[in-house]
C-alpha cells in the first residue's frame, strides 16, 4: 500500500480562476498533493485508491482569515481556564470543516492589555487529525480609531506613542518575533502566532510602526480607520498589504477624497509620492469637526452600542474637504514627478448581503479582482444548524436570528455576521456575475497569497497540503479533506 489517491472525473480550480477537467493525485500518508505525471511515469506508481467525483469540483480548502468565533465559542472571551479555551478552539476547528473551511485565522478584537499575552499564546497554530488548521491569530485593535470602533471597547483603545515598541508592549515581543530569526532558532516558522494586525494608520505612532511590523513577517491591515487617501496610500507604500472588511468601519466613498476604499482604484505608478519625513507624525483629522468631536467624547462615556465589530457606532461622513489634509502634516512633494511602483492591497469582503450591498461588492471586484478575499467575520453564533428565533448571547442580552441576519432583541441593531464561507462563495458569484471558479479563488488562493503561504495552502500545486473541499456545480460542500484525510462528508438525503 503506497497511500496514493487519484481523484478523477472532477473539475479543478486554477489560480487564474478557471476550472479545468483534470485528475488530482495526493499522498494520503504525507498529506500532500503530488505531481501526477512524475508519480506515474517516473516513479512507476499507481494509486491504491481511485475516487470518482462524478463531475464535481475539487477545490483547495477554503481559508477564512477573519473569524471572531463559531459554534458557541468566542476567540475574544477568556475566563481564566486554559483547558476550556483550548476545548473551544478545538470545537470550532473540528466543526467548521462542514463549511469547506480547512484553514482559519482566529480574530481577537480589542482587549484589556493584560489579557493579550495569555490569549495570544493560546491562539498559536493548532490542529487535530480531523480539524481545520488554526494558522495563528489576527489582532484587530487596540490601535484603532474611536469613531470607527464597532464593538471594540472604547476604554481599551490606545495610541502607539512608542511606535513599534508599543505593539510589542501590547502583544508581547515574543509574539512579534522575526520569522527568519525564529526559523534559525526552532526550525518552525508556523510556531509564530501572529499573522495579521489591523490598525488605523492615522493613530499616533501607528504609521511609523508599519515597516517594522511588515519586516517581522506580519500582514499589516488598514481597518477601523478614518484615514484620508494620502494617509492610506502612505501606509501601503510602507508595506500595508490588506484592508480589513472593506466598506465597513471606514469613511464612505467621496470623489474628492476616496479614503481607504479609493486604494482599489490607485494607479500602479504614483507620480507624487508622500513625504516620508512627515507622514510618520500624522494625527486623526477629527478635531476639525466640533460636532463630531463632541459626539465622540460623549461616546467614550458609554458602552458600545454596536454589537458587531465591523459596524460603526457613530456615523461619520465621507472624506469631504472638512476631513481632507488641507492642514495635515501629511503633504505631497510639490513640483516633483516621480514614478513610484505601487501595489494595491488585498481587501476583505463580508458577502452576506448585509454588511455590504451586492452592488458595492461588484463595484469592488470590478475595480480590483486580483485583491479580493472573502471572509465571514463571523460571531460565535455561526452555526449552519442554528435555527431562526431568539437565542442567548452575552451580558444578559439575547439576539434574534432571521436567516443570515442577527439583531439584538427588541432593537433593529445588527449584531454581526453568521454567514458561512461556502455561502459567501455562492453569494459572491451571484452578486458579481463571476464564475464559481473565480469566486473560489477569492476564498483560497487570494488569502493564501496575502499571507505568503500560497505554496502550501489555497492551491493545488504539487507539494502543497492536501487540504481539499468537494463542491457540487452550484458550490455546495459535499466533503472536506485535511492533509489527505476525509474529515467530513455530507449525509445522503
Amino acid at each position: 500500500m503506497n497511500g496514493l489517491i487519484c481523484f478523477t472525473n472532477c473539475l479543478l480550480p486554477r489560480e487564474d480562476g478557471s476550472l479545468v477537467e483534470q485528475d488530482l493525485w495526493i499522498d494520503e500518508r504525507r498529506g500532500v498533493i503530488l505531481d501526477a505525471q512524475r508519480t506515474f511515469f517516473l516513479r512507476k506508481e499507481r494509486p491504491d485508491r481511485i475516487v470518482d467525483l462524478g463531475g464535481n469540483i475539487l477545490s483547495p480548502g477554503f481559508m477564512d482569515i477573519q473569524i471572531n468565533g463559531a459554534y458557541g465559542f468566542d476567540f475574544s472571551v477568556y475566563d481564566g481556564n486554559d483547558e476550556e479555551y483550548r476545548e473551544g478552539m478545538k470545537t470550532v476547528a473540528e466543526k467548521i470543516v462542514e463549511t469547506g473551511v480547512t484553514s482559519l485565522v482566529p480574530t481577537l478584537i480589542t482587549q484589556e492589555k493584560s489579557l493579550y499575552p495569555k490569549i495570544l499564546n493560546l491562539l498559536r497554530p493548532f490542529s487535530t487529525p480531523t480539524s481545520a488548521n488554526l494558522l495563528g491569530w489576527h489582532a484587530e485593535g487596540p490601535f484603532i480609531q474611536l469613531a470607527k470602533r464597532g464593538a471594540h471597547a472604547p476604554q481599551f483603545l490606545v495610541p502607539a506613542h512608542e511606535q513599534f515598541a508599543s505593539l510589542e508592549a501590547v502583544y508581547g515581543a515574543a509574539n512579534l518575533a522575526d520569522r527568519e530569526d525564529w526559523l534559525m532558532e526552532t526550525g518552525d516558522t508556523d510556531a509564530v502566532g501572529v499573522r495579521i494586525i489591523t490598525a488605523a494608520p492615522e493613530i499616533d505612532g501607528v504609521m511609523a510602526a508599519v515597516e517594522e511590523t511588515v519586516k517581522r513577517g506580519v500582514v499589516f491591515s488598514i481597518g477601523h480607520s478614518i484615514a484620508s487617501t494620502d494617509i492610506a496610500t502612505a501606509a501601503v507604500q510602507r508595506g500595508a498589504r490588506l484592508i480589513t472588511h472593506l466598506f465597513n468601519a471606514m469613511p464612505q466613498l467621496h470623489h474628492r477624497d476616496p479614503s481607504i476604499i479609493g486604494l482599489l482604484g490607485a494607479s500602479p505608478h504614483l507620480s507624487a509620492p508622500m513625504s516620508p519625513k512627515r507622514v510618520a507624525h500624522t494625527h486623526a483629522p477629527l478635531a476639525r469637526s466640533d460636532s463630531l468631536t463632541r459626539r465622540l467624547r460623549a461616546a467614550e462615556q458609554e458602552s458600545p452600542k454596536a454589537a458587531s465589530e465591523a459596524f460603526d457606532d457613530l456615523l461619520t461622513p465621507p472624506q469631504t474637504p472638512i476631513f481632507a489634509n488641507r492642514d495635515s502634516e501629511l503633504h505631497l512633494q510639490k513640483g516633483k514627478v516621480t514614478d513610484m511602483a505601487f501595489e494595491r492591497p488585498f481587501y476583505e469582503l463580508i458577502v452576506d448581503g448585509i454588511h455590504s450591498h451586492p452592488n458595492s461588492v461588484r463595484l469592488a471586484y470590478t475595480a480590483y479582482p486580483e485583491g479580493c478575499i472573502l471572509i465571514t467575520d463571523a460571531m460565535k453564533i455561526l452555526d449552519p444548524h442554528l435555527r431562526d428565533g431568539v437565542h442567548e448571547w452575552r451580558d444578559g442580552k439575547r439576539f434574534v436570528k432571521e436567516g443570515d441576519k442577527l439583531y439584538l432583541e427588541g432593537t433593529d441593531t445588527l449584531a454581526g455576521s453568521v454567514v458561512t464561507l461556502d455561502k459567501c462563495v455562492r453569494n459572491f458569484s451571484r452578486f458579481t456575475g463571476c464564475s464559481l471558479g473565480e469566486a473560489i479563488k477569492c476564498a483560497t488562493y487570494n488569502p493564501a497569497k496575502c499571507l505568503g503561504i500560497e505554496a502550501k495552502k489555497g492551491t493545488l500545486r504539487p507539494g502543497a497540503d492536501a487540504d481539499l473541499v468537494v463542491l457540487d456545480r452550484k458550490g455546495y460542500v459535499q466533503s472536506t479533506w485535511v492533509k489527505g484525510k476525509e474529515v467530513w462528508r455530507k449525509n445522503a438525503a
